[in-house]
């Protein structure tokens, strides 16, 4: 087969990569996942699990976190990516160039950063209560508002890069059309602009909902002990409680439900649905 197809080589290396970074590993969790007390197979961690309600929860918790740091990069995102797509190349450089910047420092300090601007004595509520505009300091952090704020921080590159791709093959011409036809400007973001930027859209929801699902850092610096999400927790029961079984159970069903929930999403974009939604 490899002389038959000998650009097959050039796959070795990352194959060989995922093999031992990914699926190895994966394996070997997924066989932990299903050892009892003593060694031998079992089906109690995942029984404590399913018949939990704290763990359902915080699966529900994840989850919940997870889209609304999709929705807020989106937001967030769109009118950056408009404006890369509108500006010339080297102008369209440095905008990307200062979008990738923050990613060249550890997630560890940016997110003390923000504990710098959003903590009691951080730089909005000093400001704020200095204008007299509040009484006491606002709670930013160690709640889910600051794993939110932080994971849109840490995500938001990914979502303006992936909708900035769809736009830069958007043919300028169509909005000369749509101009002539009649339509404003408005009109034109929702009958062009939007409908064809939406592969884009579709990559940058799936790449940060992923990476949401799976953070650590942030969840754990900006939500403390009062925040858990299936990533923390499964830590928390390798490396604390050293109960290794029932850290990869929930590992296994963190991969689960956001393959389950990606490959919905997939599908549902697959079938093609958003077009009936921009037609009508």
């Amino acid at each position: 087969m490899l002389k038959r197809f000998p650009y097959l080589f050039l796959l070795l290396p990352a194959l060989i990569l995922l093999l031992g970074v990914f699926v190895i590993p994966m394996l070997f969790i997924l066989v932990l996942s299903f050892q009892g007390v003593e060694g031998q197979f079992s089906l109690e961690n995942y029984k404590t699990i399913f018949t939990d309600v704290y763990y359902w929860e915080v699966l529900w918790k994840t989850i919940k976190i997870s889209l609304y740091t999709v929705f807020f990069t989106l937001v967030l995102a769109f009118p950056v990516a408009m404006f890369m797509a509108k500006t010339p190349g080297k102008l369209r450089g440095l905008v990307t160039m200062l979008i990738i910047c923050p990613h060249l420092i550890s997630v560890v300090i940016r997110n003390f950063g923000w504990v710098v601007i959003l903590g009691e004595t951080g730089w909005i509520n000093v400001t704020l209560m200095d204008l007299g505009l509040i009484e006491q300091p606002l709670r930013f952090m160690y709640n889910e508002v600051g794993v939110v704020i932080g994971l849109t921080d840490a995500f938001i590159a990914y979502m303006v890069l992936a909708i900035a791709t769809s736009l830069y093959s958007i043919d300028q011409s169509l909005y000369k059309a749509a101009s002539i036809l009649g339509a404003n400007r408005i009109q034109s973001f929702f009958h062009v602009t939007l409908p064809l930027s939406m592969p884009g859209v579709f990559a940058g929801i799936t790449l940060v909902f992923s990476l949401s699902m799976s953070a650590y850092v942030t969840p754990a610096l900006m939500g403390g002990t009062g925040v858990k999400v299936i990533p923390t927790l499964a830590f928390e029961q390798i490396m604390a409680v050293l109960n290794w079984p029932l850290g990869a159970a929930l590992a296994i069903l963190l991969l689960g439900c956001t393959v389950l929930l990606v490959t919905l999403f997939s599908r549902l974009v697959e079938t093609k649905r958003y077009k009936e939604v921009f037609s009508s």
